[in-house]
């Protein structure tokens, strides 16, 4: 199978007209987009005004010579890739290009051949750099680990929506409950997409700190803060010409929706510290458990913020909404969680609890019975007796659903909050992921609501 051939976007920065015309006319003609700078200081100038996969830069220059070029490119843009050309073959140069972060350091005269086997190879390493750092590998196995399955009606229309739109550019905000699948149709969305070779970055916002939410989105500069001992980029510029999705997006904190908002506007920002206005090509995908409409009428969420995140909007159904396609999906749990040669059945009765349950925490909730019951069950046939379902476990609760007497009674709904909580957290084991799943509420309101009621683990 033929490798796939780069199209980049490449600075060319030579102060001979002539041989400046002649790289831009061959780049060209293999498929690039090629801008051209006279001197370094034309460069410097070009590169702030566009992101670059690559740049071929001579030596000797007028006014800002190649190397102080790279110097910047290596401090602002550190994901582009530097070719040097000079027409003098000096070993020391060589070296010291190298040494300050140049792909290759090139003498002319030198041949087309050369020349593409060098860009090849250039692009080749940018790809792997920026594959490290969204951790494709961790992606993948998120896309393996559970499929998008489904034959209901409510199921197929999202499906059929979500196909309409991936090949578009289009903003998409996807609603659902947690444990619904929202970053797998994310995942989907961009994998259909005209941007399917560039990266796929994404962010929970719930669990980053909303002082440190900045950081991870912009980036910020060497010294920018206390613990800046480098320059970082942040995850927009890592994104470029790809799609960034937000996760949780409605806990991202008032101060930092209007940074945002700008952002989706104009495609610019600035890293933390930095007094430069970047630029960054990304497609926004959000999404959400909550109602952002409510969140508005709150005053916990801008207005004109949830009119840029949801011009295209994705109603993720409930499992409970789509029991249907239970049985489906645990044939495919059961399937992909095997970790013995010897298969796992279910039993019909099993089979019939599972169908009755309502499924709080969805799909995500699913799996985690199943899994567990595979390594509880005595032999390959998964019986009731080894599903955990956490309604059966609700200590605190009585079985005629009174809430053990409370409900009703003259306590505090601060009180009730933090029984049932705890309730929840000693029935699931202090699991906190499926608590919270079970709870209704982000991980992040969890952790929150144990340090508000003092709970500890027993």
């Amino acid at each position: 199978m033929p490798k796939k051939k780069h199209t980049a976007r490449i600075l060319v920065a030579d102060d001979e007209v002539d041989f400046r015309s002649m790289l831009q006319g061959i780049l060209s003609g293999e498929g690039h987009t090629v801008v051209t700078a006279e001197d370094g200081s034309a460069a410097i100038n070009a590169l702030q005004e566009k992101t670059f996969d690559l740049a071929l830069l001579d030596v000797r220059m007028p006014r800002v010579d190649g190397i102080e070029v790279l110097h910047f490119i290596k401090q602002q843009y550190i994901d582009t890739q530097v070719i040097m050309i000079t027409g003098v073959n000096d070993v020391r140069m060589a070296v010291e290009c190298m040494k300050n972060g140049a792909f290759y350091y090139v003498t002319k005269p030198y041949s087309i051949d050369e020349l593409f086997s060098l860009v090849d190879r250039a692009l080749d390493q940018k790809s792997l750099v920026i594959e490290n750092k969204v951790m494709k590998s961790e992606l993948s196995r998120l896309a393996q680990s559970s499929h998008l399955i489904g034959q209901s009606a409510e199921f197929i229309k999202v499906l059929e929506l979500a196909g309409k739109v991936a090949p578009t550019d289009s903003i998409v905000l996807i609603e659902g409950a947690s444990g619904t699948g929202k970053e797998l149709f994310a995942n989907l969305l961009h994998k259909n997409s005209p941007r399917v070779e560039k990266p796929f970055v994404a962010l929970n916002c719930a669990s980053i700190p909303d002082t440190l939410i900045e950081s991870e989105m912009f980036g910020h500069e060497k010294g920018a803060f206390t613990d800046a001992q480098a320059m970082r980029q942040g995850l927009v510029e890592i994104a470029n010409g790809g799609t960034l999705f937000l996760d949780e997006i409605g806990e991202v904190s008032p101060v930092f929706q209007p940074k945002l908002l700008r952002f989706i506007q104009t495609g610019e920002f600035r890293r933390i510290g930095g007094n430069k206005t970047l630029k960054s090509d990304v497609r926004i995908i959000s999404a959400t458990n909550k109602n952002l409409v409510e969140e508005v009428k709150a005053g916990k969420f801008r207005e004109d913020l949830l009119y840029r995140l949801n011009v295209i909007t994705l109603r993720l159904p409930s499992l409970q909404q789509r029991k249907d396609d239970i049985p489906v999906l645990i044939e495919s749990i059961l399937l992909r969680k095997n970790k013995t040669k010897q298969k796992r059945t279910l039993h019909p009765d099993a089979l019939q609890s599972l169908m009755e349950y309502d499924w709080p925490g969805n799909i995500r909730e699913l799996e985690n019975v199943l899994e567990r019951a595979m390594i509880l069950c005595e032999d390959e046939t998964i019986r009731p007796k080894d599903l955990a379902l956490p309604q059966r476990m609700m200590g605190s609760v009585s079985s005629n659903g009174d809430g053990g007497g409370k409900i009703g009674s003259a306590i505090t709904i601060d009180e009730l909050e933090k029984d049932h909580i705890a309730g929840v957290l000693a029935n699931t084991k202090w699991n906190k992921n499926l608590a919270s799943k079970i709870l209704g509420i982000s991980l992040k309101t969890l952790y929150t609501k144990i340090q508000q009621y003092n709970l500890k683990q027993d």
